[in-house]
């Protein structure tokens, strides 16, 4: 990664390793921030479709094609924003895209017309895209000056945003309009990046001087923006772990509430309660994530989650009750809880901002790919048949992350 935006920090311990330290410690809170903000805009947005779609008059396939618009946004955007970090820095691209994200939000309330709403939602997907990538590269470049595995501590911030979003936005649903609680949105996301956003363009990225004159495959990856062969080739294969979580998580998010309505006969609030149990045990899993990759190491974390996430999800999609379907949503979302950060941070860690970048756009290509490939193989087979390849790319993950087990990466790994 080229040097621009970057000092060298001092190891804690040594000549200025108190200053080191603590700056440190204010970058990872701004970051956290960061992502908890992205999730809570996300998710604040979602819980508002049904009242903007009524709005728009979109009829389902109208909608559908304008939330097109959010997919191909952000897919166009992480292939570019790579770029942009390794030009002007993680930090300030982070800054600018979660002041962009904060304004976009409120576009989709203003629109009055399927076609208004597809070209808002481009805007709103790009930013979204973007600081996804930017803010990974920032947390891949922190890890590595922390020098502890505290990626997945971002990602379950995500997680915590996520679910403050949607749970205001469910109990603001009735009472204010998608205008008002969109514009709202845009108030908070606007205050906070202005109290997070000068922490981050006060201290540029940090890069320990080790890694500066690092000769490994890794660092000349890194230090010269151009990966070779072989580094790009083990960041496709992180890229494609990364999918396979994100297509469980699509999947559940899609189809989960569906199979225990649907083939089980679950009440709707117990239906309903089966996302969330996942989405928990996710959160859960984030959190410990630290923990667990200090105690068994990334191989090992891969490993181990997508073999829990297999078992978890075959017995969610085969199980014959509600409760033991039910325990198979929350190991699932137990296993697959470290996989994504994991492996964004390696690839970044071989890459740079590029390989974060790869890394984001396969596993949100994830995502989008789950739902419809479900759907299409309940038609064909059956629901529970259909969810249980989210147990098979699961195990494919496991197998990948054994397979990738030597493969370059930062001293903090």
């Amino acid at each position: 990664m080229p040097l621009l935006n970057k000092v060298r920090t001092a190891v804690p311990g040594g000549s200025g390793g108190d200053t080191a330290t603590h700056s440190l410690s204010r970058l990872r809170s701004a970051l956290t921030l960061f992502f908890a903000l992205d999730g809570f805009l996300f998710a604040g947005w979602v819980v508002r479709i049904p009242a903007v779609k009524q709005q728009t008059g979109a009829s389902a396939g109208d909608l559908g094609l304008a939330l097109l618009g959010v997919s191909a946004g952000a897919v166009i955007t992480m292939t570019l924003t790579g770029r942009l970090c390794r030009r002007h820095g993680s930090h300030a691209v982070t800054v600018a895209t979660a002041v962009l994200l904060s304004l976009s939000v409120a576009l989709p309330a203003l629109t009055r017309s399927p076609l208004a709403l597809g070209l808002v939602l481009l805007v709103f997907g790009a930013a979204y895209g973007g600081i996804n990538v930017a803010m990974n590269s920032a947390a891949v470049d922190l890890v590595t000056a922390l020098r502890r595995p505290v990626m997945p501590s971002f990602h379950a911030a995500f997680s915590l945003g996520g679910m403050l979003g949607a749970g205001i936005g469910g109990l603001l649903a009735g009472s204010l309009s998608p205008t008002t609680h969109l514009l709202g949105l845009t108030v908070v996301g606007l205050a906070l990046t202005a109290a997070a956003g000068p922490v981050l363009l006060r201290h540029p990225a940090p890069t320990l001087p080790e890694t500066l004159s690092a000769s490994s495959g890794a660092g000349k990856a890194r230090t010269s923006g151009k990966p070779t062969r072989a580094a790009r080739r083990t960041v496709v294969v992180f890229g494609v772990i990364a999918l396979c979580t994100a297509y469980g998580e699509g999947a559940l998010a899609d189809w989960g509430a569906l199979h225990l309505a649907q083939d089980l006969g679950a009440h709707p609030g117990v239906a309903a309660a089966g996302y969330s149990v996942f989405a928990l045990t996710m959160t859960a899993g984030r959190l410990s994530g630290t923990l667990l990759l200090e105690r068994l190491g990334q191989t090992r974390t891969l490993v181990a989650g997508g073999a829990t996430a297999a078992a978890g999800m075959l017995l969610g999609a085969l199980a014959p009750t509600v409760w033991a379907t039910l325990l198979g949503f929350a190991v699932t979302g137990l296993g697959l809880a470290n996989i994504f950060p994991v492996a964004v941070a390696r690839a970044g860690s071989i890459a740079g901002p590029g390989g974060v970048a790869t890394a984001s756009t396969l596993g949100y290509g994830g995502m989008l790919l789950g739902p419809p490939s479900i759907g299409f193989l309940a038609d064909w087979f059956s629901l529970p048949v259909a969810l249980t390849t989210v147990a098979v790319l699961a195990a494919g993950a496991a197998a990948m992350g054994y397979w990738a087990r030597n493969a370059a990466s930062d001293p903090a790994s």
